[in-house]
C-alpha cells in the first residue's frame, strides 16, 4: 500500500460520506467515526452535503468547528450520490479512502478491520475491499429490489461481489480518480476497479436499520434505472484494453 510520507499534516485515510438530508443521522454518524477511528488510525472526515435543505448545512458548519478531522463541503444543488462520492474523494487528502452512506445504517466500527486487513495484505493490487452486508437490516422492499439488482448485475458483469450496493467500501484513492465518472457509479465500483486492474475483496460488515429521517431510495431507482446502467457498464468492460508491460528504451544496447 501506498503512503503519505513524514508528513503529519496529511492524514493515512479520508472517511468520504456523501449525505443529502440527513440532518438527524448526521452528528451522531460523525461521533461514531471519531470513535472508531481516534487514536488507530490518522483520518479526516469529508462530508460532502448535496444540496441539503433540512438544516444539515447549518450543521456541519457548527460542528466543524469543534472537530478539527472534519472538513464539511456543499453542492449548491443536489446532484445525486455518485457526484457526492467523486467531488468528496476529489477533495480528501488521504491516500486511501473509506465510504459511509449518510443514513447510519453502515457501522463505523467496521472501518478498522478493513483498515487491518488492507494492511495485513500481501497482495500488491488489492486495492479496493468491499463490505458486503450478510444480514440486511432493511424494508422487505428494500432487500427485494436490492437482491434482484444484484442477481442482475452479477450475471452480466460478473464482477464477483455480492452486494456492491453497501456504502462501505475502503480503496485507493488514485484508483478511484482513474476510473470513469458517471451518474451511479458508485453501484459498480468493483467492477469498474477490476476493469482497471485491481483486485477487489468482499468482506462481511454490520448493516444497521435506519433510525432516523426518509429513505432516499425504492424500486424505481434501484433496479430499473440501474438496468440501463449495467448496459453501459459492460460496454465499458468489453471495450476496455489494459496496456501489455512498458519497457524502458534509455541505454538499451543494440544487439
Amino acid at each position: 500500500m501506498t503512503s503519505n510520507g513524514s508528513d503529519p499534516n496529511i492524514p493515512s485515510l479520508s472517511v468520504v460520506i456523501p449525505a443529502h438530508n440527513e440532518a438527524p443521522n448526521i452528528v451522531p454518524l460523525l461521533d461514531e467515526v471519531e470513535t472508531a477511528l481516534r487514536g488507530r488510525i490518522s483520518y479526516e472526515i469529508v462530508v460532502l452535503d448535496d444540496g441539503s435543505s433540512d438544516g444539515m448545512t447549518d450543521i456541519l458548519a457548527a460542528e466543524a468547528l469543534k472537530r478539527p478531522a472534519l472538513r464539511p463541503l456543499r453542492h449548491i444543488h443536489q446532484s445525486g450520490q455518485s457526484a457526492g462520492l467523486i467531488s468528496g474523494v476529489r477533495a480528501a487528502r488521504g491516500d486511501w479512502i473509506a465510504t459511509l452512506d449518510g443514513d447510519g445504517q453502515n457501522d463505523p466500527a467496521d472501518i478498522p478491520a478493513l483498515w487491518d486487513r488492507l494492511r495485513a495484505s500481501t497482495d500488491p493490487d488489492l486495492k479496493m475491499i468491499a463490505g458486503h452486508r450478510a444480514k440486511r437490516r432493511d424494508t422487505w422492499i428494500k432487500r427485494m429490489s436490492s437482491r434482484i439488482a444484484n442477481r442482475v448485475r452479477a450475471g452480466l458483469l460478473r464482477d464477483e461481489t455480492p452486494d456492491t450496493g453497501c456504502g462501505l467500501k475502503l480503496f485507493e484513492r488514485r484508483l478511484f480518480l482513474e476510473l470513469p465518472a458517471f451518474d451511479h457509479m458508485h453501484r459498480f465500483l468493483p467492477a469498474l476497479a477490476r476493469r482497471a486492474g485491481a483486485h477487489v475483496l468482499s468482506v462481511p460488515v454490520n448493516h444497521r436499520p435506519r433510525g432516523r429521517g426518509v429513505s432516499h431510495y425504492g424500486l424505481h431507482n434501484r433496479l430499473w434505472v440501474g438496468i440501463v446502467d449495467i448496459v453501459g457498464v459492460m460496454w465499458l468492460m468489453r471495450r476496455s484494453r489494459l496496456p501489455g508491460g512498458v519497457e524502458d528504451l534509455r541505454g538499451r544496447r543494440n544487439p
